[in-house]
């Protein structure tokens, strides 16, 4: 079994006990977590697909913690005009731990 979900404008298909890493959340460590936007769902052959979302289906995840991602950095060098600069980025996530799918039938 597993689900399509949409957290954070962000699309994952996760299955039961995926950890996953989203865009910060603002739940605390060991908190649970209620995601009721479902786009699609399937267990064994049978596939509901959500109209934007599947009615009545959600998937329950703990907060295992909160981290930052790895670092990007921009490099911008202007040739012969003695002129750089360099800028770098580390976004702010959660790790969650899948604990359940529910079907919306």
């Amino acid at each position: 079994m597993y689900a399509v979900i949409e957290v954070g404008s962000k699309q994952y298909n996760v299955k039961k006990d995926d950890i996953i890493e989203v865009n910060k959340e603002t739940a605390a460590s060991g908190d649970n977590l209620i995601i009721d936007k479902v786009l699609l769902v399937s267990k064994d052959k049978k596939v509901e697909i959500g109209t934007p979302y599947v009615k009545g289906a959600k998937v329950e995840a703990t907060v295992l913690r909160q981290t930052l991602g790895e670092k990007t950095t921009a490099y911008k060098y202007r040739r012969r005009k003695n002129s750089h600069w360099e800028k770098g980025h580390r976004p702010q996530l959660t790790e969650l731990k899948i604990k359940s799918i529910e079907l919306g039938l």
